[in-house]
């Protein structure tokens, strides 16, 4: 083989080396916003199709958790229920399984990126996927599978709570816990209620601290001691949630030597990498940061007949749980960055030198430093290249979510709800019809709105469920 040919065939082979730490670890931004478009115009047969046709392009096998998540919200907001907890059902069983095998996978992370394993979803996603799937199954009429997806969301928070010793910003989800106590008091089981609905309050009572998000004190109208009555519940689905993006800084080599020294990351497959070393250079490192997507409803009221209108309440800012969760872990994030960048720093310095010695074979000077600088700057921009952040999210998420809680009469109502912008005015009305209330039962109600309000939105039907006093 020529020797310019041996030359190239080793770039080359740095190159895609590098470049597969490189590729794309998840759905693209653009198709993230394109689902959210089809979404906030509630074409959900067109999100559906788009969805199934980027399976394997947007997706592939290491984000089945998001495709399914996806696939599970958008079939939810479609009213196709069964097939949403389907959806979810299989999001769920991988997140159990990859939580048992991350260990094994770590090994690959200071070569490569995060992008390199299969995504298991953040704690609050997993969280949130019990919360779909318990509204799944109150639309589909089903009260005890309801509270299924309530206990096993119980029982994950509870152990994230004693794995994280409290220490983690994110330690429990409050309206996990709230809307599994509703649920459990549907059920009859009333100690279950009780105990999930103080595990709320205390989660709230650091919620309003790390997110700005108090505890729901409800104010019901005045009650008729004549009549019977119900409860209407409006759960009110709000914006998209945050995107990753990708972020890069430069960092000196001898301070990143320090930070990964000081931290603990410097495993044995680091100490290798670094006898081929380099000292003096500087290292691109990246990192991940959410990127808040805007929305343009703010709040939103719940009018019904033609009683004064009641406001909805934040009871979850999914886009404050996600951003400071995230920073939570920034600082181990950008340790794990810097120790993969060394690492992949030295493997492009080595290439390089290897191809230098091919170059110093060529006769003509000029063409030999020509040889050795672009040898350098492929070698080196592979490595640069390939540094990406993780920024896999489960992209179809609300921003926030909001609740009402009305008594009533028994009956039929009109229900009617207003959402508002930033200064108070109605940009988007939704009208429910003949609501049916019934005695010492709660009927839920939820709808979606996102940035797109030119479309309309979203709704679930109206559903009765048992409450027993």
């Amino acid at each position: 083989m020529p020797r310019h040919h041996a030359l190239a065939a080793k770039v080359l082979g740095l190159v895609l080396l590098l470049g597969a730490a490189g590729c794309q670890s998840g759905p693209s931004g653009g198709y993230k916003r394109a689902i959210n478009s089809l979404l906030a115009a509630q074409n959900f047969a067109g999100a559906q199709a788009a969805l199934e046709k980027a399976k394997e392009s947007q997706y592939g096998k290491k984000n089945q958790v998001l495709y399914y998540l996806d696939l599970g919200t958008v079939l939810h907001h479609a009213g196709k229920y069964q097939e949403s907890d389907d959806a979810f059902d299989k999001a769920e069983q991988r997140m159990v399984d990859l939580y048992t095998k991350s260990v094994t996978q770590a090994a690959g992370l200071l070569v490569l990126n995060d992008g390199t394993m299969d995504y298991a979803g953040e704690p609050f996603e997993r969280a949130l996927t019990n919360v779909y799937r318990a509204l799944d199954w109150v639309f589909l009429g089903k009260l005890e599978e309801a509270v299924v997806e309530a206990r096993k969301a119980g029982v994950f928070l509870d152990e994230l709570n004693r794995t994280l010793d409290g220490k983690a910003r994110y330690k429990d989800d409050a309206f996990a816990q709230y809307l599994s106590a509703l649920l459990y008091a549907d059920a009859g089981k009333l100690d279950d209620a009780r105990i999930c609905m103080e595990k709320a309050m205390a989660a709230y009572d650091w919620y309003a601290a790390d997110y700005g998000v108090a505890a729901p004190r409800f104010e019901f109208p005045s009650e008729d001691r004549k009549s019977a009555r119900g409860e209407l519940v409006f759960i009110h689905l709000n914006g998209n949630a945050p995107v990753k993006v990708s972020k890069t800084f430069q960092v000196a080599w001898n301070q990143a030597l320090v930070a990964v020294r000081e931290s603990g990351e410097e495993t044995a497959q680091f100490k290798n990498g670094l006898t081929a070393g380099i000292a003096g250079r500087a290292v691109t490192v990246s990192y991940p940061e959410y990127q808040p997507q805007p929305f343009r409803v703010r709040a939103s009221q719940v009018r019904v007949d033609e009683a004064p209108a009641v406001p909805t309440l934040l009871v979850e800012d999914v886009q404050a749980i996600a951003a400071k969760t995230l920073q939570d872990r920034m600082a181990l994030i950008k340790t794990r960055s810097i120790a993969r960048a060394m690492v992949k720093y030295v493997l492009a310095e080595a290439a390089a030198r290897a191809a230098a010695k091919a170059c110093d074979r060529i006769p003509n000077a000029f063409a030999k430093l020509a040889c050795k600088a672009a040898s350098r700057g492929v070698a080196h921009g592979a490595a640069a290249a390939s540094e990406i952040a993780d920024t896999r999210c489960w992209g179809t998420l609300p921003a926030q979510i909001r609740m009402a809680r009305l008594k009533l009469p028994v009956g039929k109502h009109k229900v009617q709800v207003d959402f508002q912008d930033q200064a108070g005015a109605t940009v988007e009305t939704k009208l429910f019809e003949n609501v049916e209330i019934n005695k010492g039962k709660r009927t839920y109600l939820t709808y979606r709105t996102a940035d797109a309000l030119a479309a309309p939105a979203s709704a679930g039907p109206a559903m009765a469920v048992n409450r027993k006093k």
